[in-house]
Order: structure tokens, then sequence, then C-alpha cells
């Protein structure tokens, strides 16, 4: 077996949510096949303060902004908290096989360990369980695995200190599919779950469903120009409720608009997705899909989307400026049933980042994040974020 050390690869498919820069670390090649190693290393310092008390330290919107963990409550119950951990490091395997037809097989595995269970305690250890991101064959057009959904455009996210970034007005989704990309066309099959609010002796119960007969479908195009880019993403599936004598079903249908725009040096990126019942693609999952209504399911209305401008000081220096939206239509006549739910969320971020070389950052970041539910009451977060983040 012949053993071929190679230069280090130019950016591979390696995506992450603080930069859309990605790097592939030096590559080896075993016989016709190439194997590349990346990842980043990650410190994030929040300092956050909640006007309705902060959530418990367990809770993953410690970690990184989830607009539904915004507590609400009084004013007078503000509570500051400090939060520092290196979660969100991450590293990744991949191969490229030459086969005899001339064609070339790819695959992908990485995993981090944001939102995962401890495998020890913030006194001690601070361990945590590895978990997967991404985890996919590649072949003639073809992807078979976990990766991003096709509805959702990583490359419309700006450059931001938190985890995700526009949490609310952004399609966020990684999961198990069947993709084909011909051209600027890509369409999906993807694994079906369900988010429906249900009422058990108290209103608002989140019950999640994975009994949907149908994947999900998306369908998706992408215009690329001089200009920057231009997607466009649909999706097509069925919410369920199948619990006893119920068995309930909706269809959900939604679209999404995004994109990067190049000013000179700088950029301007957007995303704009409105639909019926999309529920856990967007705002992670700040409204459910549907209501059980009885035997039926009443879908959830909802728009959301963001735009945010990057300008570049020098070589060196750069700043993001962030706003991001989300808001549900909320059936009123069924409040009964759903008791307070999240009428609208949005945050407003911007940061300072720097760069001595290429691949190490050193920023600072402040987040305004706002919720509101159906009756009008509110709550908010204000978090001041320190990171450093080596790419390698």
């Amino acid at each position: 077996m012949k053993f071929t050390p190679l230069k280090t690869l130019a950016a591979s498919a390696v995506l992450c949510a603080l930069s859309s820069t990605a790097y592939a670390a030096t590559a080896a090649k075993v016989g016709d096949t190439e194997f590349t190693y990346g990842g980043y290393i990650k410190l994030d310092a929040m300092w956050s303060d909640y006007s309705a008390g902060a959530p418990a330290g367990t809770n993953v919107g410690r970690d990184f902004y989830v607009p539904s963990t915004v507590t609400i409550g009084p004013d007078n119950s503000s509570d500051a908290v400090f939060d520092m951990h290196a979660r969100e490091s991450r590293f990744n395997f991949g191969t490229a096989t030459l086969l005899d037809n001339g064609k070339t097989i790819n695959t992908k595995i990485e995993i981090d360990f944001l939102a995962s269970a401890p495998g020890g305690n913030e006194r001690v250890s601070n361990s945590y369980a590895p978990r997967v991101r991404h985890a996919f064959i590649s072949y003639d057009g073809w992807l078979f695995g976990q990766t991003w959904s096709n509805f959702q455009n990583v490359g419309a996210l700006p450059e931001a200190l938190d985890f995700i970034g526009p949490a609310e007005g952004t399609v966020f989704v990684r999961q198990t599919q069947v993709k084909y990309t011909t051209g600027a066309w890509s369409f999906s099959l993807e694994n079906p779950e369900s988010t429906i609010t249900t009422f058990d002796n108290k209103a608002g119960v989140m019950a999640v469903t994975d009994d949907a007969s149908l994947p999900d479908f998306t369908a998706r195009y992408t215009h690329k120009a001089d200009w920057g880019n231009l997607v466009v993403a649909a999706l097509a599936r069925q919410l369920t409720y199948k619990v006893g004598a119920i068995d309930a079903d909706e269809t959900s249908f939604g679209v999404s608009a995004s994109g990067m725009v190049k000013l000179g040096e700088d950029n301007f990126k957007f995303m704009l997705t409105q639909g019926k019942g999309l529920g856990r693609y967007v705002g992670v999952n700040v409204a459910h899909g549907a209501v059980l209504n009885g035997d039926d399911l009443d879908a959830i209305d909802s728009t959301s989307g963001f735009v945010a401008y990057q300008h570049k000081w020098n070589s060196q220096w750069r700043s993001t400026f962030l706003y991001s939206f989300f808001s549900a239509d909320n059936n009123t006549d069924l409040l009964a049933l759903t008791g307070d739910p999240t009428k609208s969320s949005q945050s407003y971020s911007a940061n300072i980042l720097y760069s001595p070389v290429k691949r190490l950052t050193f920023g600072a970041e402040f987040k305004h994040a706002e919720r509101e539910l159906e009756s009008g009451n509110d709550g908010d977060m204000d978090r001041l974020q320190f990171s450093v983040k080596y790419a390698f």
C-alpha cells in the first residue's frame, strides 16, 4: 500500500455558522483515495442579561441564542449570568476515491459537542458527548446521508460569533436525506418529523411525532452571477398526529428566497421565508407546526427573515450588522387549546472581528433579542459575547 503526502487542499465542503470561510487540513493519499481532515477550535464567553430571569444553566439557550428560550415575564426579574464553553469546536474527516469508471465518490463525517448530553459536569471535567453533524456519501450528482436540508441556504448565513446568528429568521435544519443535483437544480426527499401543539390538562404542550407516511420533499434553484447569488427553495411535507383514536394529518408548504450581493469588499446577505406549518424548519422551532383541534390539525402560518451587512474595515478587521425576525399567525380562536404561544421574535446584533492571520479570529459581538407571546407578554435578552477561533 502506497502512502503519499499531499499539499493542503483548497477550501472544502466544511461549512460553519461562525464564518463562511472553510478550510481542509493536510491531506494524504492511499491508492486512489484522498483523505482530508479539518475543523476548528472555538472558545465562547458570554455575559447574558435576561429581563425575566435567566433560564437554567443546562438550557441550550445559555450556549447559543435560541429564540424560544428567551424568558417571558416582568422586567423587575432581570438576571445576568456568565457562561464560557468550547462546545462549538468541531472536526471532520472526508474521503474522495477515484473509481474505475472515471467518476469520484466522496464521503464526509463531522462532529461537534453542542446541544449534546454532558459526560461530566462544570464542577470538575466539563465533558460533553460528541454529536453527528454530517455523515453522507456523494456520487454522480447524488447525496445519501445526513447534512443540511436542501430547503436551507447555508451560504446566506452571515458571519457571527453566535452559533447560528439570525436564529429566528433563518431556515436551519440538518437531517438524513436523498438528494439529486443537476446543474442549478436540486431535489431531495428528507426525514419527516412534526411538532404539534396539544392540550393535555394544561395548554400549549408540544408533541413531537414521527408518524408521517411520506418523506419531506424539497426543490431548489441556485442562480450564480458576478454580483453574487440567489437561491429559491420550496418545501412540501405532511404534518401528522397519531395517538390513540386520533389519526390527523395536514399538508404543509413553504418557500424561501435567500442570497448574497457583493458590494466591493463588503457583502449583503438576506433571507425571507413564508409558509404554512413550517414549524421546526424555521426559527429553531420557535413555533410549532400545527395545533391539534379535535381530530384535525390546524397548521400555523409564519413569516421570517433576516438582513445582514458585512463591512471590511481593512484586511484584518471586519464587522457584521444583523437584523432577524419571526412572526407567527396564530389562530386566536384556538387559544383555549394553545394557551399563550409565541407571536413574534426579533434580534439585532453587531460584531467586530479581528484576524491577525487568516485562520485565527478574535471577536466581540453584542446581541439584543426580544420574544412576544400572543397575549402581549414579552421578554428580552442582551448578550455580550467574546470568541476566539482557530480553523485548521
